[in-house]
Protein backbone atom coordinates (compact mmCIF):
# COMPACT_ATOMS: atom_id res chain seq x y z
CA UNK A 1 0.00 0.00 0.00
CA UNK A 2 1.29 3.47 -0.89
CA UNK A 3 2.50 5.63 2.00
CA UNK A 4 0.99 8.85 0.68
CA UNK A 5 2.40 11.03 3.45
CA UNK A 6 5.96 9.85 2.91
CA UNK A 7 5.54 10.12 -0.85
CA UNK A 8 4.35 13.74 -0.53
CA UNK A 9 7.24 14.66 1.76
CA UNK A 10 9.74 13.14 -0.67
CA UNK A 11 8.33 15.30 -3.48
CA UNK A 12 7.93 18.56 -1.55
CA UNK A 13 10.25 20.47 -3.88
CA UNK A 14 9.02 18.72 -7.04
CA UNK A 15 6.17 19.71 -9.36
CA UNK A 16 5.03 16.08 -9.06
CA UNK A 17 3.81 16.92 -5.56
CA UNK A 18 0.70 18.56 -7.06
CA UNK A 19 -0.08 15.40 -9.05
CA UNK A 20 0.16 13.42 -5.80
CA UNK A 21 -2.20 15.88 -4.08
CA UNK A 22 -4.72 15.57 -6.91
CA UNK A 23 -4.45 11.76 -6.85
CA UNK A 24 -4.81 11.35 -3.09
CA UNK A 25 -7.76 13.77 -2.97
CA UNK A 26 -9.41 11.96 -5.86
CA UNK A 27 -9.08 8.54 -4.23
CA UNK A 28 -10.11 9.76 -0.79
CA UNK A 29 -13.47 10.84 -2.22
CA UNK A 30 -14.60 7.21 -2.42
CA UNK A 31 -11.94 5.11 -0.62
CA UNK A 32 -12.12 5.72 3.15
CA UNK A 33 -8.65 4.32 3.87
CA UNK A 34 -6.85 6.97 1.80
CA UNK A 35 -5.62 9.77 4.15
CA UNK A 36 -5.92 12.94 2.09
CA UNK A 37 -6.19 15.49 4.92
CA UNK A 38 -2.74 14.82 6.49
CA UNK A 39 -1.11 14.93 3.05
CA UNK A 40 -2.71 18.27 2.15
CA UNK A 41 -1.86 19.68 5.60
CA UNK A 42 1.79 18.70 5.14
CA UNK A 43 1.84 20.49 1.78
CA UNK A 44 0.32 23.54 3.49
CA UNK A 45 2.95 23.46 6.24
CA UNK A 46 5.75 23.51 3.68
CA UNK A 47 4.02 26.35 1.83
CA UNK A 48 4.77 28.53 4.89
CA UNK A 49 8.49 27.98 4.22
CA UNK A 50 8.16 28.66 0.49
CA UNK A 51 8.85 25.07 -0.59
CA UNK A 52 5.36 24.65 -2.04
CA UNK A 53 2.87 27.08 -3.61
CA UNK A 54 -0.24 27.35 -1.44
CA UNK A 55 -2.47 28.29 -4.39
CA UNK A 56 -1.30 25.30 -6.43
CA UNK A 57 -1.81 23.06 -3.39
CA UNK A 58 -5.42 24.25 -3.14
CA UNK A 59 -6.02 24.02 -6.90
CA UNK A 60 -4.64 20.47 -7.21
CA UNK A 61 -6.53 19.29 -4.14
CA UNK A 62 -9.79 20.87 -5.31
CA UNK A 63 -9.50 19.30 -8.76
CA UNK A 64 -8.82 15.84 -7.38
CA UNK A 65 -11.59 16.03 -4.78
CA UNK A 66 -14.12 17.34 -7.30
CA UNK A 67 -13.42 14.58 -9.81
CA UNK A 68 -13.41 12.04 -6.99
CA UNK A 69 -16.84 13.14 -5.75
CA UNK A 70 -18.21 12.46 -9.21
CA UNK A 71 -17.42 8.74 -8.85
CA UNK A 72 -19.85 7.82 -6.03
CA UNK A 73 -22.47 10.09 -7.58
CA UNK A 74 -22.13 8.26 -10.90
CA UNK A 75 -22.32 4.89 -9.13
CA UNK A 76 -25.46 6.04 -7.33
CA UNK A 77 -27.07 7.18 -10.58
CA UNK A 78 -26.15 3.88 -12.22
CA UNK A 79 -27.78 1.73 -9.55
CA UNK A 80 -30.46 4.17 -8.37
CA UNK A 81 -33.30 2.69 -10.38
CA UNK A 82 -32.43 -0.86 -9.27
CA UNK A 83 -32.30 0.23 -5.62
CA UNK A 84 -35.63 2.05 -5.92
CA UNK A 85 -37.31 -1.08 -7.29
CA UNK A 86 -36.25 -2.88 -4.10
CA UNK A 87 -37.89 -0.25 -1.91
CA UNK A 88 -41.65 -0.90 -2.10
CA UNK A 89 -43.91 2.05 -1.22
CA UNK A 90 -45.02 1.95 2.39
CA UNK A 91 -41.84 0.37 3.77
CA UNK A 92 -39.50 2.07 6.23
CA UNK A 93 -36.62 1.94 3.79
CA UNK A 94 -38.71 3.62 1.09
CA UNK A 95 -39.79 6.26 3.62
CA UNK A 96 -36.12 6.91 4.47
CA UNK A 97 -35.28 7.19 0.77
CA UNK A 98 -38.13 9.64 0.16
CA UNK A 99 -37.18 11.66 3.24
CA UNK A 100 -33.58 12.02 2.06
CA UNK A 101 -34.78 13.06 -1.38
CA UNK A 102 -36.88 15.83 0.17
CA UNK A 103 -33.97 16.90 2.38
CA UNK A 104 -31.69 17.22 -0.64
CA UNK A 105 -34.27 19.24 -2.53
CA UNK A 106 -34.65 21.58 0.45
CA UNK A 107 -31.03 21.89 1.63
CA UNK A 108 -28.82 19.93 -0.74
CA UNK A 109 -26.09 22.56 -0.71
CA UNK A 110 -25.82 22.55 3.07
CA UNK A 111 -25.65 18.74 3.21
CA UNK A 112 -22.99 18.41 0.52
CA UNK A 113 -20.81 21.22 1.86
CA UNK A 114 -20.86 20.18 5.53
CA UNK A 115 -20.43 16.45 4.90
CA UNK A 116 -17.35 17.16 2.73
CA UNK A 117 -15.53 17.96 5.99
CA UNK A 118 -16.53 14.63 7.57
CA UNK A 119 -14.66 11.63 6.07
CA UNK A 120 -17.43 9.04 6.42
CA UNK A 121 -20.19 11.59 5.85
CA UNK A 122 -18.85 12.64 2.46
CA UNK A 123 -19.02 9.11 1.06
CA UNK A 124 -22.58 8.55 2.25
CA UNK A 125 -23.81 11.93 1.00
CA UNK A 126 -22.29 11.75 -2.48
CA UNK A 127 -23.41 8.18 -3.09
CA UNK A 128 -26.90 8.85 -1.74
CA UNK A 129 -27.19 11.96 -3.88
CA UNK A 130 -26.71 9.83 -6.95
CA UNK A 131 -29.13 7.18 -5.71
CA UNK A 132 -31.97 9.71 -5.38
CA UNK A 133 -31.24 11.14 -8.85
CA UNK A 134 -30.22 14.61 -7.63
CA UNK A 135 -29.80 16.97 -10.66
CA UNK A 136 -26.25 16.80 -12.05
CA UNK A 137 -25.94 20.56 -12.59
CA UNK A 138 -26.85 21.40 -9.00
CA UNK A 139 -24.64 18.59 -7.73
CA UNK A 140 -21.61 19.88 -9.61
CA UNK A 141 -22.21 23.43 -8.38
CA UNK A 142 -22.51 22.40 -4.73
CA UNK A 143 -19.64 19.92 -4.89
CA UNK A 144 -17.45 22.49 -6.62
CA UNK A 145 -17.98 24.91 -3.76
CA UNK A 146 -17.64 22.16 -1.14
CA UNK A 147 -14.36 20.80 -2.49
CA UNK A 148 -12.85 24.28 -2.95
CA UNK A 149 -13.81 25.22 0.63
CA UNK A 150 -12.49 21.95 2.02
CA UNK A 151 -9.23 22.24 0.08
CA UNK A 152 -8.61 25.83 1.14
CA UNK A 153 -9.45 25.08 4.77
CA UNK A 154 -7.20 22.00 4.89
CA UNK A 155 -4.25 23.64 3.14
CA UNK A 156 -4.45 26.85 5.17
CA UNK A 157 -4.71 24.83 8.39
CA UNK A 158 -1.31 23.39 7.56
CA UNK A 159 -0.04 26.78 6.42
CA UNK A 160 -1.04 28.34 9.74
CA UNK A 161 0.79 25.62 11.64
CA UNK A 162 3.84 26.17 9.45
CA UNK A 163 3.82 29.93 10.01
CA UNK A 164 3.52 29.64 13.78
CA UNK A 165 6.09 26.87 14.09
CA UNK A 166 8.53 27.59 11.26
CA UNK A 167 11.46 26.23 13.28
CA UNK A 168 9.70 22.94 14.01
CA UNK A 169 8.05 21.41 10.97
CA UNK A 170 6.85 18.30 12.82
CA UNK A 171 5.14 20.43 15.46
CA UNK A 172 3.55 22.52 12.71
CA UNK A 173 2.15 19.36 11.12
CA UNK A 174 0.83 18.14 14.47
CA UNK A 175 -0.87 21.47 15.16
CA UNK A 176 -2.36 21.59 11.66
CA UNK A 177 -3.79 18.08 11.93
CA UNK A 178 -5.08 18.85 15.44
CA UNK A 179 -6.89 21.96 14.19
CA UNK A 180 -8.45 19.93 11.39
CA UNK A 181 -9.81 17.39 13.88
CA UNK A 182 -11.20 20.15 16.12
CA UNK A 183 -13.01 21.94 13.29
CA UNK A 184 -14.36 18.64 11.93
CA UNK A 185 -15.66 17.79 15.40
CA UNK A 186 -17.38 21.17 15.70
CA UNK A 187 -19.05 20.75 12.30
CA UNK A 188 -20.31 17.27 13.24
CA UNK A 189 -21.60 18.58 16.59
CA UNK A 190 -23.51 21.38 14.86
CA UNK A 191 -25.03 18.88 12.41
CA UNK A 192 -26.04 16.63 15.29
CA UNK A 193 -27.76 19.50 17.13
CA UNK A 194 -29.58 20.60 13.97
CA UNK A 195 -30.75 17.04 13.32
CA UNK A 196 -32.01 16.61 16.90
CA UNK A 197 -33.90 19.91 16.74
CA UNK A 198 -35.46 18.89 13.43
CA UNK A 199 -36.53 15.52 14.86
CA UNK A 200 -37.97 17.11 18.00
CA UNK A 201 -39.78 19.93 16.21
CA UNK A 202 -43.56 19.77 16.74
CA UNK A 203 -45.56 18.63 13.75
CA UNK A 204 -48.36 20.98 12.80
CA UNK A 205 -51.69 19.38 12.08
CA UNK A 206 -54.22 20.79 9.72
CA UNK A 207 -57.86 20.64 10.76
CA UNK A 208 -60.91 21.26 8.65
Amino acid sequence: MIDWLRLAESLISSPWLYAVLAAVSFLDSFLPLIPSEPVVIVAGVYAATGQTDILLVIAATTLGAFLGDMVPYAVGRLFGAKVLRRLPPGTKRRAAHDWFTRELEARGGFILVTTRFIPVGRYIATLSTGLVDFPLGKYMMFVGFATASWSAYTAFTGYLGGVVFQENTLLGMAVGIGLAFVVTGVIEAVRHVRRRRSENAPVETVTD
